[in-house]
Parts: structure tokens; C-alpha cells; sequence
């Protein structure tokens, strides 16, 4: 491969990885965080360690990572089977190690609460894949050794 097809390829990869850019605006520890198109998460220590809760912490965002991307697993899902969603909702909980530096999320729980007329089999598998196939947070904190554990809740109308 010549220079000029490596540096295009080199360029190709860099061009295509995800940018955040991240800068300090609150005190020690808090941080706004920003992706290629803008959107903005606020970051912060908790107090104890000195942050003055100016925002979410960096683990709690792994867990609220998980649920956006399996929601959209789930509801993409759902929508190629004709399930109309009405509503939905999850609650997300973690245990992280005990007296461990770093300390990682070792066991998570998810509640899938689902509002509508759904097929209750159709919103357990559709979470089944999700969570066990699509969704890459799911896989990346399985793979740091979390034990990822979820029920199914489907609320029906009427």
C-alpha cells in the first residue's frame, strides 16, 4: 500500500471515530462534555470527594449509557413487529466491587417497563436481544465483568 493510501486510510479512521471534547466549568470537578453535534452532559465528582453536584457521575453515565442503547434496541425492535409503544420506561441499578480502586459495576439490574398494546412474548425477546446480542454498552460492561440482570413489564392500555 503506498504513503498516499495509508495517510487516506489513516485520515478515513480519524475522520470517522466519535469526538467529545471535554472542559472543565464548575469548580475542581465539574465538567461539561461535547459530542461532534453539540449535545451537552454535565459531569461531576460527588461531594464527599469534592465535587459540588453540578452533574451526573462518570459511572452513573455508564448506566444511563446502557439504558439509552438498549431503549433503542428495544423500541426498534418492537416497531419491526407492529407493536405499538405507547410509553416507556426503565430503572436502572447498580452494585459496584467493594473496596476496589478502580471499582467497576459488577452487578446491574433493569427494570423494562413497556406501555401499550404489546405482545408481552414480543417485548421479552425483544429485550432479550438487546441486552444479549445488539446493544454495545450491554456487551462492553459484561466484558469488564459485570453480571447484567433484567425483568419485563408490560403495561397495557385500557
Amino acid at each position: 500500500m503506498s504513503k498516499s493510501a495509508n495517510l487516506a486510510a489513516l485520515l478515513h479512521i480519524l475522520l470517522s471515530m466519535p469526538k467529545i471534547e471535554l472542559s472543565r466549568v464548575n469548580g475542581d470537578f465539574g465538567f461539561e462534555a461535547n459530542d461532534e453535534n453539540g449535545h451537552t452532559i454535565k459531569i461531576d465528582s460527588n461531594p464527599e470527594s469534592g465535587g459540588q453536584n453540578y452533574g451526573v457521575r462518570p459511572m452513573q453515565l455508564l448506566l444511563m449509557g446502557l439504558g439509552g442503547c438498549s431503549a433503542i434496541d428495544v423500541i426498534h425492535i418492537l416497531k419491526k413487529q407492529r407493536q405499538e409503544v405507547k410509553d416507556y420506561k426503565m430503572v436502572i441499578n447498580g452494585d459496584r466491587e467493594a473496596g476496589k480502586e478502580p471499582s467497576l459495576w459488577k452487578d446491574i439490574n433493569i427494570e423494562f417497563h413497556i406501555y401499550g398494546n404489546i405482545d408481552e412474548d414480543k417485548a421479552i425477546k425483544a429485550v432479550e436481544l438487546s441486552v444479549n446480542k445488539y446493544c454495545s454498552v450491554a456487551a462492553t460492561l459484561e466484558k469488564a465483568g459485570a453480571e447484567i440482570k433484567w425483568q419485563v413489564f408490560v403495561h397495557r392500555e385500557g
